[in-house]
């Protein structure tokens, strides 16, 4: 398959793509929360990606995809990162790819045209339910926050009133 030749040709330059991808993130005022966190851990997580794209896009079912950007969301909310800057380092991700192929890749035959459609096909089905689920995560995560907030307020109150001792400091 030639969109194999395609996805191996990115994991290859994952460390290339991952530097151009974290300039293009740390310089737009789209993704500016995430200059909240070290620069080493946004190579790492953009290097994973990238050099392991061919399992995502090839082996990794809905629910995979599914369970990594809800984790991934859940930590960018305890970061503080907000949802739309998240959606726009996804988009910023996937056009550093294209770039990249577009620059790279030589198309010397129809079957070579056909693989990069294909690939464009898959990249863009993960892109998208990568930003659903990474979107799903942060509703998720709010409402676990919005939960405990609510019980603390709760015990808070039920001290205040009387109703139980206030809890003991360990």
């Amino acid at each position: 398959m030639l969109s194999g030749k395609l996805v191996r040709l990115i994991e290859k330059h994952s460390g290339e793509l991952s530097r151009e991808l974290m300039e293009q993130v740390l310089n737009s005022e789209h993704a500016s929360d995430f200059q909240k966190i070290p620069v080493e851990d946004l190579r790492l997580a953009a290097i994973d990606l990238y050099r392991n794209l061919g399992e995502w896009l090839l082996q990794k079912r809905e629910g995979d995809i599914a369970s990594r950007f809800r984790a991934v969301a859940t930590r960018r909310v305890e970061e503080g990162i907000r949802p739309h800057h998240m959606v726009w380092a996804l988009m910023l991700t996937r056009d550093c790819l294209w770039r990249f192929l577009r620059k790279e890749a030589f198309l010397d035959s129809i079957m070579e045209l056909h693989a990069e459609l294909e690939l464009q096909q898959l990249l863009n089905q993960f892109f998208d339910r990568a930003i659903y689920h990474a979107i799903e995560g942060y509703e998720r995560a709010e409402e676990q926050r919005k939960r405990r907030s609510d019980w603390t307020r709760a015990q808070e109150l039920a001290v205040s009133i009387g109703l139980m001792s206030a809890p003991r400091e360990t």
